[in-house]
């Protein structure tokens, strides 16, 4: 396939006079002469400023889940337009969507509705707190849980010589240094070092904070024994247990990853493919926990379970919960991994798929990785330059390995045939360039 950016280079020198980087977000910019613009988006595919056509894996980091411009949400989202806007009041869908969610999530007792996954977690890290009376939390490394200070720390393991702990810095300028002392970071799937921290720091942890599959950490799974374990240990020091499902709400099954792995939280985080790409967000919980809502904790905002939005989210979950949209999905996802194991596996590069298959990470090694140290350690070069011929061939995945692929119930067999043709092309030219290291620290 042959691409030309020149439209969108053209656009990106005129956005970069009137917003930094060229766009609303840091993470899509990919550099002055590879930042895309979208002209429209239909079912799994999306077309750029030039007339580039891809198939998306991105999906918008998940929430279009049934598709770009599903036609059933739409006219659920145009009849939420009929009720005429905001009105700092509430709306009966409110109850209907709420209702909805609770049947789909047994841990979803009671719901509060707000705009975004950062939203979400910031009121349930707020919640927690109150209810424990204490202000530290636990976090695990390679976790992803918003641009808000609390959750903006990381562990750069570039500059870690395997002596000692990594030193944890914030992710950005401008995040209080103060902060850091609340926050306290344990690796996935090792109960022990989880164990241990709560007991060292009994009585001052308000929460454990957690992805059960790391969605901005290549889709690295916890293990059912771990989060079983973690359940436990939460009940045994009085810590409040915040699951967060932003990306993996509704995907991974109907219930969520809490389905999945036979686990209930004390309080659960959704977004992404709530509404098929409509902004809103949920935080739910214990009932217990979430009637402190109001009764000294503040949570609200303006925008806060508006009408278009509760209209397409109520579409979106009658379909996931009433077809096999899941099924369809996840269908997809195994054959994806199968095919690009047989394109690798012919070129005898080692690899293994994590996560679940409705949003997989790939990475180059015989074994998996368990934790962020594990992946953070490797060398995912080899990835990151097939990104690149991948996007030239019309497959749009994230260009680093960090993210990973989301499968939508429109991704279908002209999907499937355009991207492993798209992946053999992006191997062979990739492995001419660059052939694949051996992950340090991760046998083969």
């Amino acid at each position: 396939m042959s691409r030309t950016l020149e439209r969108n280079q053209q656009h990106f020198r005129r956005a970069v006079t009137r917003l930094p980087l060229g766009v609303a977000s840091n993470f899509r910019y990919w550099g002055e002469d590879r930042t895309i613009y979208v002209r429209r988006g239909r079912g799994a595919r999306i077309t750029d400023l030039d007339g580039n056509v891809y198939v998306d894996y991105r999906m918008g980091y998940g929430p279009s889940i049934l598709g770009y411009a599903d036609a059933r949400v739409d006219a659920a989202a145009r009849a939420g337009m009929e009720v005429g806007g905001v009105f700092a009041l509430s709306t009966e869908a409110e109850f209907r969507v709420a209702e909805r969610i609770a049947s789909m999530v047994p841990a979803a007792q009671l719901v509060r509705f707000s705009n975004s996954g950062t939203e979400a977690v910031m009121a349930a890290l707020r919640l927690a707190r109150a209810w424990t009376g204490r202000d530290d939390y636990v976090i695990l490394e390679g976790g992803y849980h918003g641009l808000f200070d609390a959750a903006m720390w990381y562990t750069p393991m570039e500059k870690w010589q395997q002596r000692g702990e990594p030193q944890v810095q914030p992710y950005s300028e401008g995040v209080p240094l103060g902060t850091r002392q609340y926050a306290h970071f344990v690796q996935a799937n090792d109960a022990n070092q989880l164990e241990d921290v709560l007991r060292r720091h009994s009585g001052r942890i308000a929460g454990l904070l957690i992805e059960p599959i790391m969605g901005n950490c290549l889709g690295i799974a916890a293990e059912p024994a771990y989060l079983r374990a973690a359940r436990e240990l939460c009940d045994r020091y009085g810590v409040v247990l915040i699951i967060d499902e932003v990306k993996t709400g509704f995907r991974v099954a109907r219930g969520g990853v809490q389905e999945l792995y036979g686990v209930r939280a004390d309080l659960c985080t959704f977004a992404k493919a709530i509404a098929n790409g409509y902004p809103i967000s949920v935080l739910a919980g214990r009932e217990d926990i979430m009637r402190k809502l109001g009764r000294g904790v503040a949570h609200g905002g303006t925008y806060t379970a508006h009408p278009v939005s509760l209209a397409a989210a109520e579409c979106t979950l009658q379909i996931l919960a009433e077809t096999d949209a899941l099924e369809r999905i996840a269908t997809y996802g195994t054959r994806l991994r199968e095919g690009m194991s047989a394109i690798l596996r012919a070129r005898g590069i080692a690899h293994s798929f994590v996560g679940h298959p409705s949003m997989s990470g790939l990475y180059f090694a015989q074994q998996p990785p368990r934790n962020y140290r594990d992946w953070k350690g490797s060398d995912y070069t080899f990835y990151d330059a097939a990104a690149r011929v991948l996007h030239d061939e019309g497959v749009l995945c994230e260009p680093d390995s960090r993210e990973p692929w989301f499968i939508s119930a429109a991704h279908d067999d002209s999907c499937l045939a355009d991207t492993l043709r798209g992946f053999e092309i992006a191997v062979d030219t990739t492995l001419a360039a660059h052939p694949p290291a051996r992950p340090a620290g991760v046998a083969r």
